[in-house]
């Protein structure tokens, strides 16, 4: 058996696994989610504020920390769509260099096979469709895991997520007006219904739509109130569109704070929870599903896998060899 450690710094979480893979499975995983909001501001001003930094780096140290004390020899750390925009995304990889901690800024290609493994898991030989909904990305992915491995059909990093959506429309007024939310809408509805089209997943024969991110697990916990969250409900729980448009709607008639006393939604999150509803829905339009899966199952899960097979010397499962930092 091998223990290995991931961290995963997206556009608001920034995340920890530390996973034991056996026979090329995964046997027992412990996880850990920290709102960094690693975005904030950055459509405006093009870079990572220096207030961001500091709470990524503290949150890393404390997941270093919990990595050694676990006994992972090995960890690997990847930076997704924040860090791809960021004009000084260089600033984060240094600080994390001066903790001998070796960081990649990955594609999105790579998040999406990454996700469709980790999703694929739970649903063997099945063709699935996923959608892997951040703060500044979605990545859209076709294929399926079988005996042969990931069999990836298509895939497609689009440039929505519920951090990118608020920042563009969603902070004129608060609760936002109806015309910004439908002017929400339309951003997300244009490259999600040409990248369907353009790859044909509307055809693509997926048994289902499923959906990983913190907002449709949010989405989850506020439709049933869930206090504390309970993470066996919320995996592959299943969601229809009326249920998220009733969510949506409710969201957009509240204020921020308003938003952040909702039963089951993580306050830090109050403030893009809106612009994440507003992304899933649009998936779920332009991909023709009036019902979801919901994933926990995610990057983390394929990013361990990856790392175990990079630290025992086998074949990538996704066809990309992560960088590893030895932690023993």
């Amino acid at each position: 058996m091998t223990r290995v450690a991931c961290i995963d710094i997206g556009t608001v979480t920034c995340r920890l696994a530390v996973a034991d893979i056996e026979d090329g499975k995964i046997a027992r995983i412990h996880k850990r989610s920290t709102i960094v909001d690693v975005g904030e501001g950055l459509a405006q001003t093009g870079v990572i504020s220096a207030a961001a930094i500091e709470r990524t780096v503290s949150c890393v140290d404390d997941y270093l920390t919990v990595s050694v004390a676990m006994g992972a020899p090995v960890i690997c750390c990847t930076m997704t769509s924040a860090s791809r925009d960021a004009a000084n995304s260089s600033e984060l990889l240094d600080q994390f260099a001066k903790r001998g901690l070796v960081a990649q800024v990955i594609p999105g290609d790579i998040e999406g096979r990454l996700t469709l493994l980790g999703v694929c898991l739970d649903f063997p030989g099945q063709l699935v469709l996923i959608a892997d909904n951040g703060g500044g990305s979605t990545e859209l992915a076709l294929g399926m895991l079988g005996e042969d491995g990931l069999d990836v059909r298509a895939i497609r990093s689009v440039d929505v997520g519920c951090r990118r959506i608020t920042d563009r429309f969603l902070l004129h007024s608060d609760p936002p007006s109806d015309e910004d939310v439908a002017a929400a809408h339309e951003f997300a509805h244009e490259p999600f219904e040409q990248t369907v089209k353009e790859l044909g997943l509307r055809e693509g024969g997926a048994e289902r739509l499923v959906v990983t991110g913190g907002t449709v697990t949010s989405l989850v916990a506020i439709d049933a109130k869930l206090e504390p969250y309970d993470s066996s409900y919320v995996h592959l729980h299943e969601l229809d569109q009326e249920t998220v448009e009733r969510i949506e709607d409710q969201l957009a008639q509240l204020t921020v704070a308003e938003r952040a006393e909702l039963p089951g939604l993580q306050a830090k999150r109050a403030r893009v929870i809106l612009g994440g509803a507003i992304a899933v829905n649009e998936v779920m339009r332009t991909c023709g599903f009036d019902r979801i899966t919901v994933s926990e199952s995610d990057l983390l899960f394929g990013l361990a896998l990856t790392i175990a097979a990079a630290y025992e010397d086998r074949p990538s499962p996704v066809g990309w060899k992560p960088e590893l930092t030895h932690l023993t």
